[in-house]
């Protein structure tokens, strides 16, 4: 319960209490159902959690009293409606906020995210990442950290997103092969230390940054309803994946799980850093795109940027467009053998990977399709990811979840 003295008589202040009291075990569903949009009145929310409308209402009037959530009493009623409104539910605009990092081949990030996925306020990204790590992390914490100091916000926690398979339970960065990084780097470690050193509350969390994309974009996003999500992109560099099961990350049993990134697609294909030859991870990224068109990587601005204007800007090229649908074939193939695997219900494609779907949408699919048993039997919807920044939003979801599993608790 907040501190707050209740305005309301005793015995009205009482009864409230009790409801309260008995569905405080609601409280984390009911702000995760507002906080991923799913409960946008309290009518809602009332179904949702299966109790009682007093019960739904002392919830959300918790959840309001916390500063999480807005309860609007006279939303007004549409036209030609019957009865009274529900009340209507949202995040709270001028609540607590999370710091989201994220750190890749072309430099690093920092922003304020509220719930909802919403971000705030965001840091002028750097261009240049340190072979430290502790100075990498040191500058984008101070960064989030000046943030909050202009906004004047409550932290609820930090949250990192990193190039790399993130081993659990210790964090630390593997394989973080485009960044000058050590392999087995401890980086939740040193964030946590860097989070700390700022004087921010909270605590700090960090994990690969496809798989954070992937949690976003379920929640907030191109994934939202789907109950086995996969999630394929290319960052900066490179190429990811992500299963999301039932609402959480498939991570496998130490943190591991779908680097599909190094799924070979061509067996006489370039060398890859992990050993082999023709993975996604070569076959399929920015660089290999601008290669494949014979242009040469400039450094005024990111491959993943170069890639994307090119193709949206020279597909009439045939040289572009023959590399195009070469990586387009390639990514298929690597997609056919994720479903035959994984049977999911949809995937969604971020990076240049969406930039590949919306220049050949008909060919992506029917290359899947062709080559996937599953694929022939009916299809599995191919979309492009939706939110911007979704590994930013991501990270601050991993800074959320203790507020959204005990609000009480951890806001205390």
């Amino acid at each position: 319960m907040s501190g707050n003295a209740d305005p309301r008589p005793a015995g009205e202040g009482t009864t409230s209490r009790t409801r309260l009291d008995r569905g405080r075990g609601a409280l984390g569903p009911a702000l995760e159902l507002v906080h991923t949009g799913r409960a946008p009145t309290r009518a809602v929310l009332t179904a949702e959690l299966g109790v009682t409308r007093a019960t739904a209402g002392a919830v959300a009037a918790e959840l309001e009293a916390l500063g999480l959530i807005r309860v609007d009493a006279r939303p007004g009623g549409a036209a030609g409606s019957q009865g009274r409104p529900s009340h209507r539910l949202s995040v709270a605009e001028d609540g607590p906020v999370a710091l989201a990092a994220q750190i890749h081949a072309d430099g690093f990030r920092a922003a304020l995210v509220g719930l909802g996925g919403r971000i705030v306020a965001t840091a002028p990204g750097c261009e240049v990442v340190d072979p430290d790590p502790a100075k990498v992390l040191g500058s984008v914490v101070a960064a989030g950290a000046e943030l909050l100091r202009e906004t004047g916000r409550r932290c609820v926690g930090a949250g990192l997103a990193v190039p790399s398979a993130v081993a659990e339970p210790e964090g630390l960065a593997l394989n973080p092969l485009h960044l000058a990084w050590p392999a087995g780097a401890p980086v939740r470690e040193i964030f946590a230390e860097q989070v700390r050193a700022a004087g921010l509350d909270g605590p700090a969390f960090a994990a690969n940054d496809v798989n954070l994309a992937a949690l976003a974009e379920h929640r907030h996003g191109a994934g939202r309803g789907s109950r086995d999500l996969l999630c394929v992109a290319t960052g900066h560099r490179g190429v990811g994946g992500a299963l999301v099961l039932d609402g959480r990350l498939h991570t496998g049993s130490s943190g591991l799980a779908l680097e599909v990134g190094h799924l070979a697609v061509n067996p006489d294909g370039r060398p890859c850093h992990c050993g082999s030859r023709g993975c996604l991870d070569v076959e399929a990224d920015p660089l290999a795109l601008l290669t494949a068109a014979g242009r040469d990587p400039g450094p005024e601005m990111s491959l993943l940027r170069q890639a994307d204007d090119l193709i949206r800007g020279q597909y009439g090229d045939p040289r572009v467009r023959t590399a195009t649908e070469q990586l387009i074939d390639r990514l298929g193939l690597g997609l056919a053998g994720l479903v035959n695997i994984l049977n999911p219900d949809r995937i969604i494609l971020g990076g240049l990977h969406r930039t590949l779907l919306e220049a050949d949408p008909d060919r992506l699919r029917a290359v899947v399709a062709d080559r996937s048993l599953w694929g022939r039997s009916g299809g599995v919807p191919i979309l492009a990811c939706t939110l911007d920044h979704n590994s930013l939003v991501g990270a601050a979801e991993l800074a959320w979840q203790p507020v959204l599993d005990d609000p009480l608790g951890a806001l205390a």
